[in-house]
């Protein structure tokens, strides 16, 4: 009975004494005998986090959290550190009155000693040494300088020295001569010349040689084309602001920079109105009805005439026969061909003769014309007077159109210029001083307007993102375990 007893008795101290460990100890905490065990899995997210918020494993934490702490702060546990770590002996007010004896020139001197502010934040206060690696022991290529070094050591025995000892003292027995620099002076006297003129000093040994050689040698630069000589534009590179746009205007130029921009903003109103109507959807009055759309698709498939119906009559008999005899009045009656279709000797002749007959009458014709024309000269001059006069005002007048649109921007690309919009201010936005002025404008995008409008770069719009597939949006197994 009394093992059994101890045996029990042991038993049950034992389950005592798990059950209630140090935690009883707090008012806070709960004894883990009278907590009941909360089922789950332990190897997710969940799991992490109700075991790391439960008594035990705070108090864990917590002790950790100190230990680094300590050891960060002291360089280790401080129940281990020894008692002259811990205290200090106070030696009193001597260096209290030390300090009140010393001069200003002494102070200053200690103030600039003593290190600055951000260079103690910047300071490592860790007590705790960094781990040492394991590379910076190591020497790279050891094995190979170690052989180098016992080779020397052998030619050092035998009187050699190594090859770059050797040129040590080459070099200190016969030092190398320092290269002259030109100085000023000879920059100075040295003659000027023009770089691209064609006889210049860099060209004068490339004269007489094969011109295909020295391009292919690259000896000779490449003609530059005409065309790079001309600007794609006339228009200037920085405009200058009107007068207007000062921040301390004469009202005039104020006036005249506000009125345009006014016409700009018209001319765009203007424009926004015609498309309107342009877009508009008719009126009740304009809306086509099923009358007028029956009328539109039967257009042009019946014949309206006057007569009702009444077939148009041809002209007269006698009508007929007037001009009938009119017309066979002015040519010869036709003879009738025989019955076989062929021509009679008769009928050739006679129409060989009112060919020639014809060629005649044409060649007198352009003759007397030809003689008419002489009388007609002071008349021809005339006209090619006017004519010559008329191809110079066009000539005059494209030369003209150029130079005006010599300015203007091309089209380089699918899009328009656009002009930037006018800065300007309105009269309650104006102030007489440079410290309280409003900025208008914008650097950047004014220059690259005057890139567009010099049509050296073509007129561009800000690239639109589109997306290419359809967003899918999934649900992570992670997060719909924590909901």
């Amino acid at each position: 009975m009394a093992a059994g007893d101890s045996s029990g008795g042991g038993r049950r101290s034992s389950k005592s004494d798990a059950n209630s460990g140090f935690l009883g100890l707090r008012p806070t905490s709960v004894d883990p005998a009278l907590r009941r065990r909360r089922r789950g899995p332990r190897n997710k997210k969940r799991g992490w986090r109700r075991l790391a918020q439960e008594p035990l494993g705070l108090e864990v934490d917590q002790f950790l959290e100190d230990v680094r702490l300590q050891e960060r702060t002291t360089g280790g546990l401080l129940s281990e550190a020894p008692d002259e770590k811990l205290f200090f002996v106070d030696t009193g007010s001597k260096e209290k009155e030390l300090n009140k004896k010393r001069t200003k020139v002494q102070k200053k001197s200690l103030l600039l000693k003593k290190p600055l502010r951000v260079d103690l934040v910047l300071e490592n206060t860790s007590k705790i040494p960094r781990p040492q690696s394991v590379l910076a022991h190591q020497v790279p290529n050891a094995k190979k300088l170690r052989r180098k070094e016992q080779l020397w050591e052998k030619l050092a025995k035998q009187g050699e020295l190594p090859r770059e000892v050797r040129k040590a003292q080459a070099r200190l027995l016969n030092p190398p001569t320092a290269k002259a620099r030109p100085g000023p002076q000879d920059t100075a006297e040295r003659p000027f010349y023009d770089l691209w003129d064609v006889d210049n000093p860099l060209d004068r040994p490339l004269v007489g040689q094969d011109a295909f050689f020295l391009e292919q040698t690259k000896k000779k630069g490449v003609k530059r084309p005409s065309r790079l000589h001309v600007k794609p534009s006339q228009a200037p590179a920085v405009e200058v602001t009107p007068a207007g746009a000062s921040y301390n205007p004469t009202f005039e130029d104020h006036q005249s920079l506000l009125l345009a921009a006014h016409e700009v903003e018209l001319q765009r109103q203007r424009e926004a109105e015609k498309l309107e109507r342009q877009l508009a959807l008719p009126t009740a009055e304009q809306a086509a009805t099923q009358e007028s759309v029956f009328r539109e698709m039967c257009e042009g498939l019946l014949e309206e005439s006057d007569d009702d119906g009444e077939p148009e009559l041809g002209p007269s008999r006698d009508e007929g026969a007037e001009a009938g005899g009119a017309e066979a009045l002015p040519t010869p009656a036709r003879l009738r061909r025989p019955a076989t279709g062929r021509k009679t000797e008769q009928q050739r002749r006679r129409e060989k003769a009112a060919r020639m007959l014809r060629a005649q009458q044409a060649k007198l014709r352009a003759a007397r014309l030809q003689h008419q024309e002489l009388f007609r000269l002071r008349g021809i001059k005339m006209q090619v007077a006017q004519r010559l006069a008329e191809l110079a005002r066009r000539q005059r007048q494209r030369q003209a159109w150029r130079l005006a649109e010599a300015d203007k921007p091309r089209r380089l690309g699918r899009l328009k210029y656009q002009a930037p919009d006018i800065d300007v201010q309105l009269s309650s936005e104006l102030s007489g001083s440079l410290r309280t002025l409003k900025p208008e404008g914008n650097i950047l995008r004014d220059r690259f307007k005057s890139f567009q409008r010099r049509n050296m770069i073509e007129p561009r719009e800000r690239a639109k993102f589109k997306r290419k597939y359809k967003v899918k949006l999934v649900e992570k197994r992670s997060f719909r375990e924590v909901q």
